[in-house]
């Protein structure tokens, strides 16, 4: 399975101002999550995924990066 680590160090909170991966337009107060794909897991990650296919990735693939952001923004929740 892929790999997804986080910068836990480079975590930061306030104002952003943006743009999405959609091209959309950010401006929030929120948290920046820095997330590390190491160079080796990429293709990996690229090969697992279809944009066009509703359940891509797959949900084990999904929940790698979905509990290293959790866990991420558990450590810096007030």
């Amino acid at each position: 399975m892929p790999i997804v680590n986080i910068d836990q160090d480079a975590v930061t909170s306030g104002h952003l101002a943006t743009t999405d991966s959609d091209g959309s337009q950010i401006d929030v107060e929120g948290t920046i999550i820095p997330v590390i794909v190491p160079d080796s897991d990429r293709s990996d990650w690229l090969a697992s995924y279809d944009p066009d296919e509703q359940y891509s990735p797959s949900a084990a693939d999904s929940r790698i990066i979905a509990r290293a952001v959790l866990d991420s923004l558990r450590k810096v929740a007030p």
